[in-house]
């Protein structure tokens, strides 16, 4: 599926396990911005949206409720992701809410949270930077031993490939794809195949297709 297909299926399925507030807040607080966050920003660095929430509910240091942009929750690791929009207004802003602000974040730390902030102008015209901050998280506070972003420019590309299209890929395919000789492409797979990054798919005989392997997986899921 691609992008719109499954970014409405993730936002339905969000939706039906919601009722009362949960629910009207992810109708009313997931917007523009944080749409164009998971199209520019996370579809492209994972191509799935496993494992990530939007308008997750927290309590806050006053056992009120508060709303993350996004929660990421795996492996014992919970991640805040919030999106700022630029307020020309924000220089008014009073004391009071500005502390309220830097307790939040005190707070979403303090119970173990990892927090990371985008504003929605990186979002929009600076969207690499914040796949590659999104990446280089995963790989380490998820990843084990040697992580993908020791990898150079071309072994990160194959990564994303096999992440974007979610299947076992032969020399040709990468030929194709990329518009390099196959003696090139039969190399770059050699290289990731000697890193443990991916693996011969079953099944495959005279033109050998490969496949992501665990650890690959574990560094960038």
């Amino acid at each position: 599926m691609g992008f719109q297909e499954t970014y409405a299926w993730w936002l339905s399925d969000h939706l039906s396990h919601r009722e009362g507030e949960r629910e009207r807040r992810l109708r009313e607080g997931h917007g523009h911005a944080e749409k164009a966050f998971v199209e520019k920003v996370w579809w492209p660095a994972f191509g799935h949206f496993r494992h990530l929430h939007p308008e997750y509910e927290v309590t806050d240091f006053k056992d009120g409720m508060r709303y993350l942009d996004f929660a990421y929750l795996r492996s014992g690791v919970q991640l805040a992701i919030e999106i700022d929009g630029f307020d020309p207004h924000l220089r008014n802003i009073s004391r009071d809410r500005f502390s309220d602000q830097c307790r939040r974040q005190n707070d979403l730390i303090l119970d173990g949270w990892k927090v990371l902030r985008f504003t929605y102008d990186d979002v929009s015209d600076n969207p690499r930077y914040c796949q590659q901050t999104l990446q280089q998280f995963m790989g380490r506070w998820l990843g084990e031993g040697e992580t993908l972003f020791q990898a150079n420019y071309h072994e990160k590309e194959l990564i994303r490939l096999f992440l974007r299209v979610g299947r076992p890929l032969t020399p040709g395919d990468i030929c194709l794809t990329m518009g390099v000789e196959n003696k090139t492409a039969r190399k770059w797979l050699r290289q990731l195949s000697e890193k443990r990054w991916i693996q011969p798919a079953s099944g495959s005989v005279r033109v050998r297709s490969y496949q992501l392997s665990l650890d690959a997986k574990r560094l960038i899921l």
